[in-house]
């Protein structure tokens, strides 16, 4: 065999070789191509993308200038409104903010929202809220919050922020007393909390990773890694877990049950109350839009203001969509085996984006949401 043959039957090999190497590379990116798809499939269906959103109120809508409304407390036995108030969309654009609670009379229309301030004032970056009464002119009102040091952190998980649950003395005038602020390694991204008693609460923390990657996979993924909390008046101790993105709380006492909104789950998960504070799951209810916050009428129906495009709302936080769309659902609960779901209201979002919470009262609904600048009210005849 001369060079030049052996030349050629060298190129030959190298050539086969490189062909079955390329197969394999083009084999291997077809299934990350298969599974970038998938992966982009599963998140759209799962987050509510390809749901279509209809305007389905027709009647009378006021709007309340206070910004970043994202939860409500309500008294119906004094007849006012306290609203969580961040100006996320404000601080996100560099924009300077006022935030913190806002007391709002019911029964005078006339009277203006007004700021509260606490004696001794401290830095307020409110979001979920929880109120109970404990005698004719005193309520204890929890609330979360997330004291933000960067100039622009807006997320609960951004490494600037301190997060912690402040409690209040309320008197049914709006007279605001700080009494102790609670903080613990177990409280490390609290969303919402719900007063239990006048020294117990429960509260989610809607993530349980604290790495960039973590909060991704729970993001966009669904990995069930978020928790429900409870204070027992001393301890810390966490008594649910395997949750996706655990947000809005609430608890019927006459039903001794506590609800707990997994909008990434698109679900509301129910837990029977034992008597030591754990909790016992009872059943998951498919809402097929992505739950928020979690408020109970004086007949113990729920009330939910939703998000039915996940995707939507994310981007609209971020300053990309200029709207994002809004719903409002109650769940008639009796038993695990008996409940009925509706959805009572839908908006594109143009009269009001990303609903967070609706609290019926007095014929009217009152309905909050993240980083607009106004809230409204609605006419609940007309629902």
């Amino acid at each position: 065999m001369s060079y030049k043959d052996g030349s050629e039957v060298y190129l030959v090999i190298v050539y086969k070789k490189m062909k079955v190497t390329m197969k394999k590379v083009l084999k291997v990116l077809l299934i990350i191509l298969i599974l970038v798809v998938l992966y982009a499939l599963y998140t759209c269906v799962t987050t509510g993308f390809f749901r279509a959103i209809d305007n389905t109120y027709d009647g009378e809508i006021t709007s309340i200038h206070i910004p970043g409304a994202e939860d409500f407390a309500i008294s119906r036995t004094d007849g006012f409104l306290i609203v969580s108030s961040d100006d996320r969309a404000g601080r996100r654009d560099g924009k300077e903010t006022v935030n913190g609670l806002y007391f709002m009379d019911l029964n005078d229309a006339r009277t203006q929202p007004r700021l509260m301030r606490a004696q001794p004032d401290v830095p307020l970056y409110p979001h979920g809220i929880s109120m109970i009464q404990l005698d004719s002119n005193t309520y204890r009102l929890l609330v979360v919050n997330h004291v933000t040091t960067g100039t622009e952190a807006v997320s609960s998980m951004d490494p600037n922020t301190v997060h912690s649950i402040e409690e209040y003395r309320l008197k049914s005038d709006g007279q605001l007393r700080h009494i102790k602020t609670h903080k613990d390694d177990l409280v490390f991204s609290p969303n919402d909390v719900v007063a239990v008693g006048p020294d117990r609460f429960y509260y989610t923390n809607d993530h349980g990773s604290k790495t960039k990657l973590g909060l991704m996979l729970e993001d966009f993924l669904g990995f069930r890694r978020s928790n429900v909390g409870y204070y027992d008046g001393s301890d810390y101790s966490i008594v649910a877990e395997d949750i996706a993105y655990a947000n809005g709380i609430n608890i019927d006492r006459v039903k001794n049950v506590l609800y707990v909104a997994s909008p990434r789950g698109m679900l509301v998960k129910v837990y029977n109350l034992k008597s030591d504070g754990g909790l016992d799951h009872a059943v998951d209810i498919d809402c097929s839009s992505g739950v928020d916050n979690i408020e109970l009428d004086e007949d113990g129906l729920v009330w939910i203001g939703s998000h039915p495009n996940l995707l939507a709302s994310s981007s609209y936080f971020e300053g990309g969509n200029e709207y994002s769309p809004s719903e409002i659902i109650t769940i008639d609960y009796d038993s695990a085996d008996d409940y009925k779901v509706a959805s009572i209201y839908e908006s594109d979002g143009t009269d009001m984006s990303a609903s967070t919470v609706a609290i019926p009262y007095n014929g009217k609904v009152y309905v909050g949401n993240v980083m607009d600048d106004h809230f409204i009210i609605l006419d609940q005849s007309k629902l």
